[in-house]
């Protein structure tokens, strides 16, 4: 039928045991579906401040609120002539269950960080937790909040 769409709950095929593949949605950073999830008690924002010869994940004033699609970037910065294990990165929405991100930030990451330009996220706060590691193995973690406006 002409002009007639189908809208499918993604968590609703992966429930039914269905794959669903992260590049059938590029940009979509976090789905309503995780947004609705339970937050993950105890999980907080951290500044990733410290004394270390590892590795410093930036992030942008996150404390305004932004629109989505956002653009969505982190930085990575090393010392010593080290760079950064794009293996090792781990990104997670801070949920209950935890939902790793990862897969769909790998294509927009690089050494010097991840720079996703039109990243879809739901209204609301959502925390995220991002973890590196540089070549000489030092690992650095850090968690932040997003504010995404209505």
């Amino acid at each position: 039928m002409p002009g007639f769409r189908v809208l499918i709950c993604t968590a609703c095929l992966v429930g039914l045991g269905v794959s669903v593949s992260d590049s059938a949605f590029p940009d979509t950073l976090i789905s309503i579906e995780e947004a609705e999830l339970a937050p993950q008690k105890g999980a907080v924002p951290n500044s990733g401040r410290g004394v270390t010869r590892g590795p410093k994940i930036l992030v942008p004033d996150l404390e305004t609120e932004q629109p989505s699609p956002m653009h969505f970037q982190v930085k990575f910065q090393t010392f010593g002539g080290s760079i950064i294990d794009l293996g090792a990165l781990k990104i997670t929405y801070l949920k209950s269950p935890v939902v790793d991100l990862t897969p769909r930030v790998r294509p927009f990451a690089q050494a010097t960080g991840i720079d996703m330009p039109d990243a879809q996220v739901p209204p609301g706060d959502h925390l995220l937790r991002v973890d590196i590691q540089d070549s000489e193995g030092r690992m650095a973690s850090r968690s932040f909040r997003l504010r995404i406006a209505p």
